[in-house]
């Protein structure tokens, strides 16, 4: 371990952390690194990088209680480092998705998957999404679990995908196979100030997010954190049945109406550390405003400020007379701890197979910014989304997160990445199979 890293703690629930018992694995967990692209600062990085060193926390540094066996690069970045920590780590590196998991031989030869589909050089479709390869990789993934007739955990970082009908094929093959499925970022277990969170089962009037930066991939966490509070409300989730996504003078036209409420967004705004105090839309660069409409009624705003207003999320509710604002804290330096916290979950999902919250909440979520991006592509136009008002859950709470406001500790620590083009780099094993078969095939499967 580089001498840099502080020692991994040996104990597995510090003060910080919810009351989720820990979870030791019986043998060792056996994890395949499936990614776009591995750059640093990237995805794969801020999250295969902590299950190969150990998850920066407030009150230390815990060791991986997994193993990672095999990683696949889609792409390798001009700023490439995947190769060299594979280097360094001694982690063989497969030009095939089904090598990662076969391990090179015929046979499913992992526990776990990682399949980290964030960054890359892909096409950006026609209504501004990234058109990453998400579906594609959990077609590979799952036909090899399938085949296999072994269950093993599939961890998707971020959204399912970028269009509504592969988020809906991976939701659906995943349960009918019962393959334990979960997917996340890393917003709802950042640093919080105040640490609140909605009481469980009691009602919300109003609620709004602050978001910032692109539309499609930071209006996603900007959802996702509305929707880790809303779902809490009396009654759990009940769906979404329509979204509109308004831009440009448009946004405060629709806040003059009463469409949203400037002073919940102000009220939220208020609680961002360093920031401008108040929403003013003089200063306020590519604005647009998510309109979203639940099922039972609950109205709730996402207001996404361009770039440079405000560099955090912040999120406001109000309950009868009751207003209650937070702001959500990311920056921890070289650590990028917030993936710290993310990772250490993703672990304890890969190890049980329970997922720390519905992965309903993120096919929701899916659904509901593909939505909001044809609204957009069509000026503003309200879109019905029945396809999202049949979504139904129950909250749970068994996610780790830090209490403190801001990050300490080994969260803060010092990291040291590898610098890329400076130190060896594995090679990758190429593949063997070229998809020919002779004599009689197999029957498939009924799907």
């Amino acid at each position: 371990m580089p001498e840099d890293i502080p020692a991994p703690s040996s104990n597995d629930k510090p003060d910080n952390l919810s009351s989720t018992v820990p979870v030791v694995a019986e043998k060792p967990i056996r994890v395949a690194a499936i990614a776009t692209t591995y750059f640093p600062g990237s995805h794969a990085d801020v999250i295969v990088g902590k299950f190969l060193r150990g998850f920066p926390t407030d009150d230390g540094l815990l060791a991986p209680r997994t193993r990672v066996v095999s990683l696949f690069l889609d792409q390798v970045h001009q700023n490439d480092i995947g190769l060299q920590v594979a280097h360094k780590f001694d982690v063989p590196v497969f030009e095939s998705i089904r090598g990662a998991l076969t391990l090179g031989g015929s046979e499913l030869a992992v526990d776990a998957v990682l399949l980290i589909g964030e960054h890359g050089d892909y096409s950006i479709s026609p209504l501004g999404q990234e058109m990453t390869p998400r579906r594609y990789f959990f077609d590979q993934i799952s036909a090899t679990i399938i085949a296999s007739g072994r269950s093993v955990p599939i961890y998707n970082d971020k959204h399912l995908a970028y269009r509504w009908a592969d988020a809906q094929y991976m939701y659906e093959t995943a349960r009918k196979h019962e393959i334990p499925f979960w997917a996340a970022s890393a917003m709802p277990v950042v640093w919080r100030k105040p640490n609140f969170e909605h009481a469980l089962g009691e009602p919300i009037d109003r609620a709004l997010v602050i978001g910032f930066h692109m539309v499609e991939r930071y209006g996603y966490h900007a959802l996702e954190i509305l929707q880790s509070q809303v779902e809490r409300r009396k009654g759990g989730e009940t769906g979404v049945r329509s979204v509109q996504c308004l831009s440009d003078d448009e946004v405060w036209k629709a806040a003059e109406s009463g469409r949203w409420s400037m002073e919940l967004a102000n009220a939220a705004i208020k609680r961002v550390e360093g920031g401008p105090g108040r929403v003013d839309p003089k200063q306020v660069d590519d604005p647009h405003v998510f309109l979203i409409e639940y099922t039972d009624g609950l109205t709730a705003t996402v207001l996404m400020l361009g770039d440079g207003f405000v560099k955090k999320f912040a999120y406001a509710e109000t309950r009868g007379k009751t207003t209650e604002s937070l702001e959500y804290h990311t920056d921890s330096g070289p650590t990028h701890a917030a993936f710290g916290y993310l990772g250490r979950n993703i672990e304890n999902f890969l190890i049980t197979g329970q997922a720390p919250n519905p992965v309903e909440r993120t096919y929701l979520v899916t659904g509901m910014i593909e939505s909001l991006m044809i609204s957009r592509a069509n000026r503003g136009k309200r879109i019905e989304t029945p396809h999202l008002a049949s979504i139904r859950y129950k909250p749970t709470d068994n996610a780790l997160r830090p209490a403190g406001p801001r990050p300490s500790g080994a969260s803060i620590g010092k990291w040291t990445e590898v610098e890329p083009g400076k130190t060896p780099r594995a090679t990758s094993i190429p593949v063997g199979r070229d998809g020919t078969t002779r004599g009689r095939q197999p029957k498939p499967k009924p799907q």
